[in-house]
């Protein structure tokens, strides 16, 4: 498998025949993502000279997140905090990795076994266990997927799933409601197994896994701590390599660079691109990975004048985005083209570019009759806070006046994620949030289902599943599904791209590099992944006397 592995800096190429490859002789044993990759790293400063630090690092894999939202349940789960987490304490009947997108071997011990069109068996590996000592059975495997398929997020993506059951003891049944193709595997990965026997209140405080990690503790608010012991049961790939993990929760980008900077953590997710000179001088390196970290702009499709496409538009076209990526990104981000970035399997120009041209602008405002616009912009109160003055200042310069709201990611949501009653439009007009579907793999009808699916996002959010238009986009993914043949599947998501870039419920104004500050020399195994979230599998942390 290793010679079939591609660098972190070309997997997002992702062309769909290396994401198609098949899974045969690909085992546990030879994942993409080896540790002895960086063995050959050159020296770097190690950071803060501090002994006592110095000697920690040796025992203690430490780092800054960027995120404090959702909850560590692995059922539906949706928050780029707990899923980068989740990435260390749980295993997948299939995993992904996240340097390639290429889909491996976790706690199924082949590729899945094809009984007939629509019907599938998955066997599992043998010896199994979660980090409590209690055996990983079919049970486990088969209740996870039933309480995934019925979870709000993710009850969509795993809509090719008709039934799930244990055939015997060892053996996973999986009936299919329509056919997935090449796209099976990674959609399996998605489900994270746990005990059964867990109860929804453990789950949602210290939930358990069969991963190498296990949580310690959890206390995910910001300034607070996530802390993982390794699980002494493990026997995968990509065993614990340190007596502790430690996760530092600082939503704040200089509270984040401030750990990175003294010495505290080796590691920090999303670096600030204003911060760069920073943390070079503090002996760290800031690397960036071309990914699907965006900040997109969400409309209330049921409330006017949001429900004319025409004001959704012109509020996309008014706006300098090339501007902001040189002022606030330092240019590590490209304009949106499509919803995915060029650099995607599967991409495709939309018919639709939002090029800044703000007399088209004012010329939609004013066939839509709202060219007095004033509006409440919702702004999450993390990094896309940055953008906000040059929207609303873009905005203004068309005649659109708007009012920011900073909120955190709960408040963010808080009132805007059931369906609204019956002719009751929700109490909001936009939305600038930042969101990386990426996390769970680069597979389109993902990434479309994520957004524009049958879920909380077009059913309370954008409220656009109320229109024509999304039950087109419905039937588009439907079919596409069920082809078999690629190109046509490529022509089928084409029209997908069109239609959701002339809609834009929600679109994305740039996909962002993602930038990760850390300490070359105290790390050893360490590579970047292009999606929001920190990947550890296969880390050592050094102390700078070790050889590198």
């Amino acid at each position: 498998m290793n010679e079939l592995a591609l660098s972190r800096r070309a997997f997002m190429i992702g062309a769909a025949s290396l994401a198609a490859a098949a899974l045969a002789g690909c085992s546990s044993e030879g994942t993409g993502t080896s540790p002895a990759s960086d063995a050959t790293a050159p020296d770097a400063p190690a950071g803060s000279p501090d002994p006592e630090i110095n000697e920690r690092v040796a025992s203690v894999l430490s780092a800054a997140v960027a995120y404090d939202d959702g909850s560590c349940n692995p059922i539906g789960c949706s928050s780029t905090l707990f899923v980068a987490a989740g990435w260390h304490v749980f295993e997948g009947l299939y995993e992904l990795d996240l340097h390639t997108y290429r889909t491996e071997l976790g706690l199924a011990a082949e590729i899945p076994l094809q009984v007939s069109d629509l019907e599938y068996e998955v066997t599992l590996r043998e010896g199994a266990v979660f980090s409590d000592g209690s055996p990983l059975t079919v049970n486990d495997v088969c209740n996870a997927f039933t309480r995934n398929r019925e979870s709000d997020f993710y009850a969509p993506l795993l809509s090719f799933i008709q039934s799930v059951e244990a055939k015997d003891a060892s053996t996973v049944s999986f009936k299919l409601a329509f056919p997935m193709g090449t796209l099976l595997q990674e959609r399996l990965a998605l489900v994270r197994i746990f005990p059964a026997a867990q109860t929804d209140e453990e789950l949602n405080t210290l939930p358990i896994g069969s991963g190498p990690w296990r949580y310690d503790t959890i206390d995910a608010a910001d300034g607070g701590f996530i802390t993982f012991v390794p699980n002494p049961h493990y026997e995968g790939a990509f065993p614990a390599t340190c007596e502790r993990m430690e996760w530092a929760v600082a939503t704040d980008d200089e509270a984040r660079t401030q750990l990175l900077c003294d010495g505290q953590v080796v590691c920090a997710e999303a670096a600030p691109e204003v911060m760069a000179d920073q943390i070079t001088e503090s002996g760290a390196v800031v690397d960036y990975v071309p990914g699907m970290n965006v900040p997109f702009l969400m409309f209330n499709c049921e409330k006017p004048p949001f429900d004319d496409v025409r004001v959704r538009q012109a509020l996309l076209y008014a706006l300098d985005v090339d501007g902001m990526i040189g002022r606030v990104m330092a240019g590590h981000a490209r304009p949106a083209t499509s919803l995915l970035p060029d650099y995607f399997r599967g991409y495709h120009r939309a018919a639709t570019v939002y090029s800044y041209d703000p007399e088209r602008a004012r010329a939609l405002l004013a066939e839509a009759g709202a060219a007095d616009l004033t509006l409440t912009l919702r702004v999450n109160d993390n990094w896309v806070r940055l953008l906000a003055e040059s929207v609303v200042g873009d905005w203004n310069a068309v005649g659109v006046t708007a009012e920011v709201v900073y909120l955190d990611q709960t408040a963010l949501f808080a009132d805007i994620s059931e369906p609204p009653k019956k002719k009751q439009v929700l109490p909001f007009d936009a939305v600038l949030c930042p969101g990386d579907p990426s996390r769970f793999g680069n597979d389109p009808d993902l990434i479309m289902n994520w957004w524009y699916g049958s879920n909380v996002w077009t059913l309370a959010r954008s409220c656009w599943a109320y229109s024509k238009e999304f039950d087109t986009l419905a039937d588009l993914l439907q079919e596409a599904r069920a082809v078999s043949d690629e190109n046509e599947q490529q022509r089928l998501w084409n029209q997908c791209y069109d239609l959701i870039a002339a809609e834009a419920p929600l679109y994305p104004l740039f996909h962002r590099e993602t930038a990760t500050a850390y300490f070359e020399g105290r790390l050893s195994g360490y590579d970047p992944i292009s999606a929001t979230g920190l990947l550890f599998l296969g880390t050592t942390p050094m102390k700078e006397s070790d050889p590198i």
